[in-house]
Formats: structure tokens, sequence, C-alpha cells
């Protein structure tokens, strides 16, 4: 029969267990033998999980305590000389120490820059290069657990991401951007790694070749023929695996790499016809029909129909089934959502039921197994006849907006003189970026208020102490700029899924955004309203508490729809402007209640960016005017803040500057203020905020470090537009570091007010 696979798995365990292991190593509460003992408890299950499902080939690599790019460096030797420099094995803190900048042994460095992954919400440790940067076999991770799994009884398929992807994804520091010049030094130890698999006896690897969906530069396509070409004949069969588009015109390229079969996101792209036409016939052909990135039920029948031709064509030992992509962004499992509306989960599967679709395809090209196909297709016809899905009022809210609706009343020049005469705010301002440390305290209470411990006003009480506590605190730190700290959040997506019509929330669906960091994505199943306002009243009991500026805090409509599960049954422009209408409605009832200073936060509006070029301007089309939708509605002295995170901005500088926000905070504390370069070069008009506190890392920032990465900031932008604050929300940092580094931060701004003062009366 036709062989079906799994091209990754989730790997926080389907109750975070992970999680919980690693945050308690780094607090030192367990040691290195006890963190490793629950991640291969985490790790053996899922192969379980997997062999339980029929798949014929488990995949072993995807499992990972970090970041499987991070793995990728350390099994390859690349760590940057601050982590020091060893001929030894990479260990496991300073593994840690390169992911986040501090373990419980080894001095605390600088962590590794972090970054999406492609288009989606999964952040990965960005591979450091040196111009003479050497290659070696550092880590036994991946051929260790090639021996677990075989020893368990699983015909494994290892996963490594190729050594196009992972040049491609670094960043070279120092000299000329010459990554391809390192490929001499790379391909002897990837050709080390195959041989080793070949030696304990694995049948196939899997190499992760993603960049070839993106418009990659002639050299780069060239190089990766040539990389192939080097590698051929060494250690298994070779499946060379693409996802998240495309390969349009990478396809012919891919199908005649020297490889043993390719595997085609065939959600995002149909391109299976014309790779099976290009195929030699000794070559497999996987078709990932699965969506790997969605929690929506696949229409089985219709995928059997369109793969039946394939099948009868390449034969079963040709055609081969899986997953679009690495089941890693999609919950673990959906039985455990036991509280969720039955209709709802009827139209639903997660990772552990996107291996039953794939081994139910594999029966359905066989001629057997019809049931899961008529269950499948009875649910997909439940959806597309519900009455909730679809709402006139939205509708028709959507039609009647004025031309107009998306621009503000006057230019910022005109807007920036009211704000500043009415906020009376001094030089380089001082702030955050929202969120203060979700103590467990908080946890606690919340988990008593939703299992009936703590009744309404109990918890409205306690909420109502810990905002007072973060504006007192901040009172105390010198900030100008106050937010309420947003103890009642769970999360910045969560939170407001939880408030909208449209949307719903799952008790376990955790993904894993980056490290021991998950996010619980709500999802939207039909049209989005806003029933009643989501944060007035905290806002506003916030502002009663103190003289100085209280920022209302808001997700912006394209991070609410990148970091929400989606529906699939119109185009996400119309739903991202559905969440943009309700989102201005929120905005213009904190304007009403005397908040003048409002932050609606857009960290996924780069994120949404299709992978390839000639889809971007429709996309940054849409995506601005539903920022401006939400946010143009307000009076001049309304000062409107956005923020973002994690964001290459050169090629998309212009849309940003057309978003219209006054204040943009954007993290840059990792680059150096490198991502100031861009703003730069535009002569970008309007305040920012660049980051100057790394707060994904433990460490407490020298005042020296703050100022240095203040100056390189003036050097580009000048002094009199800065504003000075943390790269991000300090949700994940611990108080005793929190009020260290913004007492730091504040003390770095005032000299520097003092000192630019001092200048200018000389």
């Amino acid at each position: 029969m036709t062989t079906v696979h799994n091209l990754g798995y989730p790997r926080i365990g389907p109750r975070r267990e992970l999680k919980r292991a690693l945050e308690a190593y780094w607090a030192g509460r367990i040691d290195r033998e006890a963190l490793l003992a629950e991640a291969r408890a985490v790790r053996d299950a899922r192969w379980r999980d997997q062999a339980d499902a029929g798949l014929d080939l488990i995949p072993v690599g995807d499992f990972s305590l970090y970041d499987h790019v991070l793995d990728m460096s350390a099994l390859l030797g690349c760590v940057p000389p601050r982590f020091g420099a060893s001929d030894e094995p990479v260990d496991l803190d300073t593994y840690f120490r390169m992911a986040r900048g501090r373990a419980p042994s080894g001095a605390p460095a600088d962590a590794c820059e972090m970054t999406k992954w492609f288009d989606t919400n999964y952040h990965y440790i960005v591979p450091e290069f040196a111009p003479d940067q050497a290659f070696r076999i550092a880590s036994e991770g991946l051929f260790d657990e090639v021996v677990a799994a075989q020893a368990q009884g699983y015909r494994v398929k290892p996963v490594i991401l190729g050594p196009i992807s992972y040049l491609w994804l670094g960043k070279m520091k120092g000299g000329v951007d010459d990554r391809l010049a390192l490929l001499d030094n790379l391909l002897p130890v990837y050709g080390q790694i195959l041989y080793r698999l070949g030696a304990l006896g694995v049948d196939w690897v899997q190499i992760d070749e993603p960049a070839l969906a993106l418009d990659l530069p002639p050299t780069w396509r060239t190089a990766c023929e040539a990389a192939y070409n080097r590698l051929q004949g060494r250690g298994p069969k070779r499946l060379l695996a693409t996802y998240f588009g495309p390969l349009a015109e990478n396809l012919a390229l891919a199908c005649g790499l020297p490889v043993d079969g390719l595997h085609l996101d065939a959600v995002r792209a149909d391109e299976l016809a014309l790779a099976a036409d290009r195929l030699p016939g000794y070559k497999v052909l996987s078709a990932g029909v699965i969506d790997g990135r969605s929690p929506w039920r696949a229409d089985l029948a219709v995928l059997c129909e369109r793969l039946a031709p394939l099948a009868e064509r390449l034969g079963a030992d040709r055609l081969w089934l899986a997953p679009s992509c690495s089941l890693l962004h999609v919950p673990v499992d959906l039985s455990q959502e036991s509280g969720l509306d039955p209709e709802l989960r009827a139209w639903m599967a997660f990772a552990r039921q996107k291996l039953d679709e794939v081994v139910a395809l594999r029966q359905a090209l066989a001629g057997e197994g019809g049931e899961a196909l008529t269950a499948a297709s009875a649910a997909l016809a439940a959806r597309r006849a519900s009455a909730r899905v679809h709402r006139a009022d939205v509708a028709a809210r959507l039609a009647a907006l004025p031309p107009d609706a998306a621009r503000r009343a006057s230019l910022y020049e005109a807007r920036a003189q009211v704000q500043h005469e009415k906020l009376h705010l001094p030089p380089l301002p001082t702030t955050t970026i929202g969120s203060f440390p979700q103590t467990d305290e908080i946890r606690t209470a919340r988990r008593d208020w939703r299992a009936g411990r703590l009744d309404e006003a109990g918890y409205e009480a306690f909420l109502r102490t810990e905002i007072e506590h973060v504006i007192r605190a901040q009172e105390a730190y010198g900030l100008d700029v106050l937010v309420h700290g947003e103890p009642e959040r769970t999360d910045m997506v969560e939170y407001f899924g939880e408030r909208l019509d449209g949307f719903a929330a799952t008790a376990h669906g955790w993904v894993q955004s980056y490290g021991s960091r998950c996010v619980k994505p709500p999802v939207i199943w039909g049209d989005v309203s806003r029933p009643r306002p989501m944060t007035v009243d905290w806002s506003v009991y916030a502002q009663s508490l103190t003289e100085r500026p209280v920022k209302g805090m808001l997700t912006g409509p394209v991070t609410i729809l990148q970091w929400s599960f989606v529906r699939d049954d119109i185009p996400r422009a119309e739903v991202c402007r559905q969440i943009a209408l309700a989102l201005r409605d929120e905005v213009g009832d904190l304007e009403r209640a005397g908040i003048g200073v409002i932050q609606v936060d857009e960290p996924a509006f780069r994120e949404g960016l299709p992978l390839r070029r000639a889809d971007w301007p429709a996309y940054l089309d849409w995506a601005v005017q539903a920022f401006r939708l939400a946010t143009s509605g307000v009076a001049d002295e309304t000062q409107i803040h956005t923020h973002m995170c994690y964001s290459e901005f050169n090629d998309i500088i212009e849309a940003i500057a057309a978003l219209d926000a006054d204040v943009i905070t954007i993290e840059t504390a990792r680059s150096d203020m490198e991502l100031l370069d861009a703003f730069a070069d535009y002569a970008y008009p309007n305040e920012i905020g660049p980051g100057v506190y790394d707060i994904h890392s433990p460490n407490v920032p020298a005042a020296e470090r703050m100022r240095a990465l203040l100056y390189a900031a003036a050097e580009r932008l000048g002094w009199s537009r800065l504003w000075v604050n943390p790269d991000c929300g300090l949700k994940t940092r611990g108080w005793p570091e929190v009020e260290a580094s913004l007492r730091e931060m504040v003390a770095s701004a005032r000299a520097l007010r003092a000192e630019i003062g001092a200048a200018a009366g000389g």
C-alpha cells in the first residue's frame, strides 16, 4: 500500500509537559538528568502516537528542547565565540545560552537573534556565521535519537534542515554577507551526517529545504544544484521536503536534484501533476495533502478524487501521503477538548487526528475504509450549512463605511504638535510595551475563578490590586507613559478571541511559539463582531490611579488574524476587516473614556507577508487598510502607538509608514539597532521607540549597553523622535529582573536627556 509518513509532530506534550520541565530546569528546581528524563518521556510518547496511528515512517530529529534550527547549529558546531570556544560537543547549557542568554551553568552572554520561521508564528534561533566559519559534528543528539527509536521498534526517518535553507536562514556577523561561500566547509559535514545515519541502518532521511518556496536569487539556485550533486550517493535515500508555498520556478530544480523523493505542500499549491511529469521514474512523490497549519477537517472525498489519477499513474511505491508540513503548527489532540462546542468540534482536526486523516486517505485509495470519507463529508456539509457562520449585520456595517474611514483627520505633523501639548512628555520618553509579569499568584487566581473557587467580585478585586501594584511600580521606576500590566489577559490574542463573537477558545490547544513559550490560538469560525467593550474598564481604572498617561492596550487586526486559526471559507482579507471594525469600536470607547494614548500592537504584520514577492502588494494593501480602519476614528490629540517585533523592515518600510501610527516601538536589542537602517534610509517621519532591553533573555541589561544602543539609534534617526522602551512585553519575565532592568532603562534615558540638554545649551 501507499507509504504514509509525517514531517514532524508537536514537541511540547499534550499538557505542555516539556514546557514545565524546561522552566523548572532553568530555575534550578530540577537537574539535568530530570530534565532529560522528562524530555525522553514526551519524545517517546510522540513516537507512540504516530506509530499507533499507522504511519510507516516515524520522524526522528524533529523533537527539540528549544528549536530545530538551533539543534542544527549545535549538530554542525556553529557556536558564536562569545559562548566559549571549544572542540568538545556542544553541551546543554551552551545550547540554552545561545537560545536565551543564560543557563544554570556558564557565563551569561547576549543570546543569538530570534525571528519568525517563514510566515508562521514559530520563532527560530538565527544561525550566526563568521566569514571563516568552520563546521564539525558537535552533537550526538540526532544519532542518539535514531538509536533510541530503533530500539523501540520503529522504522525511522531522521529529519535535518538542508544546507541551502540553513545558510539562507542564518546571518553573517562581520565581513561581506557571502553565506554561500560557506558551502565548501559545510557540505563535507552534511556528508558525514548522512554517512553516519546510513551506518545506523536508516533507509530514508528527510532533508528540509523550505527556502525553495521563496524567490531565491539565481546564485542560490545554482548553489542548491551544486550542493546536492556533491552530496549524492552518501548514506540513506533522501526525501527532499519543501513546504509553505508553491515551488513555481524552483519546481524543475527540485525535481532534477539527485535525491530519491520530493515532498510538496499540496495544500498551498497544486503542483503534484507537474512534479509527476518531471520526476524520473525511480523517484518518490510525497503529496502533502492534509493541512499541517489549520485545525479544520480535510475533505477526504475530494482529496481522494484528486489523488486517484496520481495513484494510478505512479503506483503505491512512488506516491506517498503526508501532511503538508510539520504538525508543529497545530495543537496536539482534539480529544482533550471535551468542553468545546460539539458542533464546532465536529469540524476540526488537530495533529493526532490529522494522522488519522492521512491513513484514511491511504485506505480510501486502496478501496477500503469508506466510513472515514463519509464522516468527513457529513461534517463539512454541516459546517457549510450552519446558520451560525454568516451574519448580515456585520456585512451591512462594513458596506456602510464611508470612504475616509481609514484616514486620520490630520497629517502626522499637525497631530504631533497637539499631542505634545497635551501629554507634556520629556525628550526620550520612557514606556513599556504593555504586559508585566504573569506571576504564579495571577495564574492561581485565574484558575480558581474559572473553577468557581473564586467568585467574580473576588477575582475583579484581585485584578484591581494587581493593576494598582503595576501602576505604583512604574511610578517608582520613573516611567513617563504607563500601562496597566494586563493581569486579566492569558494571551494578547486569546483574550480578545474570548470576547469577540465568531471566535472559539480551546482548553488545551497549545502551540509552541519559541522555546518553552506556548500560545493557545483562538479559532475564527464565523463572522466577527464585538458584543461589548473588552478593555475599557481596566484602562479607566488604571488611569484613575495616576496623573501620568496610561496607554490603552489592544492587539491589532492583522495580529489577531495571524495568531488565530482562521476560517477557510472566505478570504483572509475579509476576516481582517471584520476584526478591524470590532477594534475600531473599542478604540472609540477608550478615547471617549478619557484614554489619550492607545497602543494597537501589530507584531505579526510582516509575518503575514506571502512568501512570494509578487503576492506582497495585495496583502500589504489590505493589511494597512485594516490597521487604519481600526485606529483612524480618533481625534488628533489621541496618540496612536503600535508595536512590531522580530521583523526585517527594509522591504516593507513604505507599508509601515502607511500605517500612520504616531509612535511605533520595535524590537532591536538583539540586532544592535541594525533594523533602524530601514527607517533611516526611508526618512521615516513619525516617532520611534527602538527596544533597548531584550526581554527574551533573563539577563539584566547594563546601563552602558542601553546607552550604547540609544546612541546607535540616534546616529540613524536623531534624538528628537526617539522613545525608550523594552523590546517587547514583560509577561514572561520575573519581577526582580524587570525592576532592575526598568530602573536601569529609566536612568539611562534621564542621563541622556541631561547630556543632550547640556549639549544643546552649549
